[in-house]
């Protein structure tokens, strides 16, 4: 979080946001000396009020780190973070320009977060949920992480958390097939205690119905190799070697983040 990247980073974000006709807004909170910076832009209804509930969260990291580097030094050596997060930065970014300009089918608040501090585990997003008093202004979390590394197969993970992420899960499995997204295969995973990685914890661990899509949780098989770059100064754009599968996991958010908010505001 100290490298001058860092900062590029947060400035790229906010310059790209500042393009589109959304309210964005930073919500800022220090982690050992450190300020994180969440950037936030909102996509309200056109024709109808926003309610206090019933809002949609979609949320990427753009931190990154190499700390699998021998030798590496947080605030002096590059942390590329391609694939790690770049993929779902650069995912949400692209909802954010189409949902900005066709809010036709939008009937409640949806919230895109770019989160900071996911790879301290997840203390920007984590601080942000206990910040957040009951009732809870979201009704479902989706989270996108790693999603442009599978030269084998266009696999993706899809992780969900407590039992009242599963209507969520079943939600985004009958969209990958309705809309003929092609994710093939789209594997569901319960994260169990101690696997409650990635920015969809904190909500999910909360009772907020969450899940997040990444290219592989847990161990290799056949349908994905691995990509050993990541938390290296080796996650380079280069090692994207599968740019279908990112357009099929920001499609598949996208289309979920519809499906939700086409629901009347509460």
């Amino acid at each position: 979080m100290t490298h001058p990247g860092h900062a590029k980073a947060q400035a790229y974000i906010k310059s790209e946001l500042a393009k589109l006709d959304v309210k964005v807004e930073s919500w800022k909170n220090v982690y050992q000396g450190m300020t994180l910076d969440n950037i936030f832009a909102f996509i309200d209804p056109a024709a109808s009020a926003v309610g206090s509930t019933g809002w949609t969260l979609v949320s990427a990291h753009y931190d990154s780190t190499a700390n699998r580097t021998p030798g590496w030094r947080s605030s002096i050596d590059p942390a590329p973070g391609a694939d790690d997060n770049a993929t779902g930065t650069a995912g949400l970014l692209e909802i954010a320009r189409i949902l900005a300009a066709d809010r036709t089918r939008i009937h409640s608040r949806i919230v895109l977060a770019f989160f900071d501090g996911e790879e301290l585990f997840f203390k920007g997003s984590g601080a942000y949920m206990s910040s957040l008093n009951r009732p809870y202004p979201y009704k479902a979390a989706i989270n996108l992480d790693m999603v442009g590394f599978n030269p084998i197969t266009d696999r993706l993970d899809l992780l969900w958390y407590t039992n009242t992420s599963a209507g969520l899960r079943d939600r985004v499995l009958k969209a990958n097939d309705a809309y003929k997204i092609g994710v093939t295969p789209l594997n569901a995973q319960y994260a169990a205690d101690g696997n409650t990685i990635m920015d969809a914890a904190p909500f999910g661990i909360a009772g907020i119905p969450s899940i997040a899509l990444c290219q592989r949780y847990g161990e290799n098989d056949a349908t994905f190799p691995g990509n050993y770059t990541f938390h290296t100064v080796n996650d380079t754009p280069d090692k994207i070697t599968n740019k279908r599968l990112w357009l099929k996991a920001t499609k598949l958010t996208l289309a979920t983040a519809l499906e939700l908010a086409d629901e009347p505001a509460q």
